[in-house]
């Protein structure tokens, strides 16, 4: 179990997956040891997902803000040419 989390280079939808398969079998009724395996890698299987996701975040608003950026020191290259 503990060894898919370990991969860091897995794909965020992967873990997703192996995420919800994990609920489904904590949620088939399983004994308390296994059922404590599973909820532990599900715990860490979040965690390794919210860092995905907020490093996307990161990612999303530094790409919007080159965007707007470029977009200003465009308008500001055109005021030069026109003075």
């Amino acid at each position: 179990m503990s060894k898919k989390i370990e991969k860091s280079n897995t794909k965020f939808e992967d873990d997703l997956k192996r995420l919800e398969e994990i609920v489904k079998e904590l949620e088939s009724g399983l004994p308390i040891e296994d059922a404590l395996k599973y909820y532990e890698e599900g715990i860490k299987l979040c965690d390794k997902l919210e860092k995905k996701l907020s490093d996307i975040e990161t990612k999303v608003y530094e790409v919007k803000n080159l965007k707007q950026l470029a977009k200003r020191v465009d308008s500001d290259v055109d005021l030069e040419l026109f003075k």
